[in-house]
């Protein structure tokens, strides 16, 4: 077990700076265990402990995994001083300082996206040694072409020359619509619509559905998150 000073984890965990940590603590705002707390100096045992902020439950895991579900017209970044961010939609009670989306959406790319604020989590998902799958849904302007899935399947080159690795791709039989579903073990700029129209083709619409084995929730609505619990965390990296 590890023990830490109580000002520390609340500093940690949330936007507070650890001055306004000691001061909320000083100032009977926070309970340990259902008790008042009232020395920033005291030790907690994290995941041991139960905290309380404002009589509400704090929570004090040393990394948190959120999952949005992310519309168009945002960035994939900590904050940008002319645009609106993935953090932006992030809702106070998940906010805590050093958080950050983990990889990158497109601005006019929607779905699954992970932010977090462990570091170490966000490499080995991202890493292409890992080979982390991530399923996205392409919208086609045009129906494949014939054998399109095979090509696809066997490391298509981009026209600028650059090959990709082999992806699974199947067509989804929607009426009226040409949906490609395609499966990614790395992540090069524009990936997904480069290899399309390297075929020919152009995507209209581009969504992310999985990374590994982690489904986007669907009773997330566009701009909607929540945070993911432990054995969610577990299906996006097996090692």
């Amino acid at each position: 077990m590890i023990r830490e000073r109580l000002d520390k984890v609340i500093a940690s965990r949330s936007t507070f700076s650890r001055k306004e940590a000691r001061n909320l603590i000083k100032d009977g705002n926070v309970r340990v265990n259902g008790e008042l707390a009232t020395e920033p100096h005291m030790t907690v045992v994290v995941g041991c402990d139960s905290l309380a902020l404002f009589e509400k439950p704090f929570k004090a895991e040393r990394f948190v995994y959120i999952m949005l579900n992310k519309p168009q017209g945002v960035l994939s970044a900590s904050r940008d001083a002319n645009a609106k961010t993935v953090l932006d939609l992030v809702p106070d009670s998940l906010m805590r300082r050093g958080l950050f989306p983990a990889g990158r959406l497109d601005k006019d790319t929607t779905g699954l996206l992970i932010i977090t604020d462990d570091g170490d989590f966000s490499h080995r998902m991202l890493s292409p040694r890992k080979k982390v799958p991530k399923t996205y849904r392409a919208y086609l302007r045009d129906p494949l072409v014939e054998d399109g899935c095979s090509l696809l399947e066997s490391g298509i080159n981009l026209k600028d020359g650059t090959r990709c690795r082999p992806a699974q791709a199947r067509i989804l039989p929607q009426e009226g619509e040409n949906i490609v579903e395609i499966i990614l073990t790395e992540g090069k700029y524009h990936q997904v619509k480069r290899m399309f129209a390297a075929l020919g083709n152009e995507v209209q619409a581009l969504e992310r559905t999985h990374i590994g084995s982690l489904e986007l929730d669907p009773n997330l609505k566009l701009g909607q998150c929540r945070e993911l619990k432990p054995e969610e965390v577990c299906k996006i990296i097996m090692d």
